[in-house]
């Protein structure tokens, strides 16, 4: 238990008094480097006694109490008797700039990912890529973690652009130093382990959305759901025709895990094709079976519970690069061939 007395003097040394008093206990806090939990809790009840007394130190004493207080709190200390302020990311302002890096023959998005430790989503988003190819002598921006950049916009705050972005926002506050200034219109930022949304990922076209029925030649016909242009299946078209239905196929096969060939022609060949190439091909549809008819193939996305059939195709009836998903009826499926 620790004593605090305060003693009697006459009112005309209380001036003098105060002055030696508050410069023998600022010298003696001040002999401490880092103030423990006792010093703390020490000059608090000093100056809650010397107001309670009304003495003319009392002011002096309450800051002294405060700045012990506040060195306790923020100093830290090397002993468990002291109070210290847990760091959260401890990060030179060097290590949090956005670097280029020119790209050499050979390099791909995913390389370079790896040089730098960072996944090939973050190259591809950081710089507007839609596929893994890079042209030799491009300068790309390089994060220095994974996660997104961001431009803040009017009516911005921390909150909603961590919530957009499926972020922290601890991590996106500390790690941009916004603790005291917060953000401001037009102050780029990075968004540590940030997700991009659909609609902001590189490639991405807004789907023209369609109602009723469209009718197309022999058995292609069915409710369109939406159409867009998609120029993305040219990195991986298989040496088909860009912007066709043979490209768009064999690109969304790739995609689900289950490849065909680059040589199975056009279209109107393909079920052939895939029976001498060891492929399954009848008149049962599937999910990811590739759907045939004519001069036409598309790929099944989902098989409905009525029977219907949800296809993506690309380029029939419409243009080229034209993707369109639709529904094809139960009673038409017979017209078909799916290659599985």
């Amino acid at each position: 238990m620790s004593v605090i007395a305060v003693g009697y003097r006459a009112p005309q040394e209380e001036t003098e008094v105060s002055a030696a008093t508050a410069t023998s206990l600022v010298a003696s806090v001040a002999m401490a480097e880092q103030p423990s939990v006792n010093d703390v809790v020490a000059t608090n009840i000093a100056a809650s006694v010397a107001q309670a007394a009304d003495l003319a130190v009392a002011p002096n004493v309450a800051e002294l109490a405060v700045s012990t207080r506040v060195k306790s709190e923020f100093q830290g200390a090397s002993d468990a008797s002291t109070i210290s302020k847990p760091a959260i990311i401890q990060l030179s302002s060097a290590s949090r700039n956005i670097t280029t890096y020119a790209v050499a023959d050979g390099d791909t998005a995913t390389s370079v990912a790896a040089k730098f430790k960072l996944t090939p989503q973050t190259i591809k988003w950081a710089n507007n890529l839609t596929d893994d190819t890079l042209a030799a002598g491009s300068t790309l921006d390089i994060l220095p973690i994974d996660g997104i950049v961001y431009t803040v916009k009017d009516g911005d705050t921390i909150q909603k652009i961590a919530d957009k972005y499926k972020a922290d926002i601890s991590l996106i506050t500390t790690y941009n130093d916004l603790e005291i200034n917060g953000i401001a219109t037009g102050l780029k930022i990075i968004i540590p382990e940030g997700q991009l949304p659909t609609e902001e990922r590189p490639g991405y076209v807004a789907p023209i959305v369609y109602s009723g029925f469209v009718s197309g030649v022999g058995a292609w016909s069915g409710r369109v759901l939406n159409m867009r242009l998609f120029y993305g299946v040219d990195a991986n078209s298989g040496g088909y025709a860009p912007g066709n239905c043979t490209a768009y196929a064999y690109y969304r096969r790739a995609q689900l895990g289950m490849p065909v060939p680059s040589n199975l022609g056009n279209a109107y060949t393909w079920a052939t094709q895939a029976r001498a190439f060891n492929y399954r091909v009848d008149k049962t549809p599937s999910a990811g079976a590739v759907i045939q008819s004519g001069n036409h193939v598309g790929v099944v996305e989902e098989v409905l519970p009525n029977g219907d059939l949800r296809i993506t195709d690309m380029n029939y009836g419409y243009r080229l690069y034209n993707l369109a998903e639709r529904i094809i009826p139960a009673s038409t499926v017979h017209n078909y061939m799916f290659i599985h």
